[in-house]
């Protein structure tokens, strides 16, 4: 049976974790894989193609098997860095491989007249990629770079396997020193929807008015 004196008592705990975990972990990372992304994109275009091959592996790689894994993996690899760090860096590089995609779907979505225009213009790449294509590109990708993140903030559960109290570890923790985990994990539902949610609606608003 759902008791409200302890959903309230909850309340605290997993609001704190919320703060100082998952929020942070999930900006942190957001950041960090919206840079990489855009690293990675550019990367794949530019550089010769002996380079640009095994850098497309290694993403795909990264992109198709398990965040878990990876945390596990660096985990007990850098035993030197915090398990929070540890999350930060790992989401930050797998959703990069992600964001990837969207900036390079974006960079394509240029027309061809841009490139020739800065061309013409005898503009030196790194002016047309900063003045020209970037501009209109991220533009473009703003809405997909979004809903990764909000993908990403819904996936940081999975920093349970490497210790780190977020959010649903600490409402696993509340339920079983009470004996009863309803009141904990719909709490941690509901933190996610009013979380997740606003973000989502404002990602669509952005996205049509950006079709425009």
């Amino acid at each position: 049976m759902f008791e409200t004196e302890l959903f309230l008592e909850a309340l605290p705990i997993l609001v704190m974790a919320f703060l100082k975990v998952t929020l942070v972990v999930t900006v942190a990372s957001s950041l960090l894989a919206a840079v990489l992304g855009l690293v990675w994109a550019i990367a794949l275009r530019e550089l010769p193609g002996a380079l640009a091959r095994p850098l497309a592996f290694v993403l795909d790689f990264i992109r198709m098997t398990p965040l878990p894994v990876h945390l596990l993996v660096i985990y007990y690899a850098f035993t030197q860095l915090s398990p929070m760090t540890v999350g930060i860096l790992v989401f930050g590089v797998h959703y990069s491989t992600y964001m990837a995609e969207s900036y390079r779907a974006g960079i394509e979505s240029i027309r061809k007249g841009q490139w020739e225009a800065a061309k013409a213009l005898s503009l030196p790449p790194s002016r047309t990629w900063r003045a020209v294509i970037l501009p209109q590109a991220i533009r473009n990708t703003l809405p997909s770079l979004g809903n990764w993140a909000i993908a990403m903030f819904k996936d940081t559960p999975f920093l349970i396997f490497i210790s780190v109290p977020e959010m649903v570890t600490r409402a696993r923790e509340f339920g079983g020193q009470n004996f009863s985990y309803i009141e904990a994990m719909t709490l941690a539902g509901l933190l996610f929807l009013l979380a997740s949610y606003p973000t989502a609606v404002l990602m669509q608003k952005l996205e049509k008015k950006l079709a425009y």
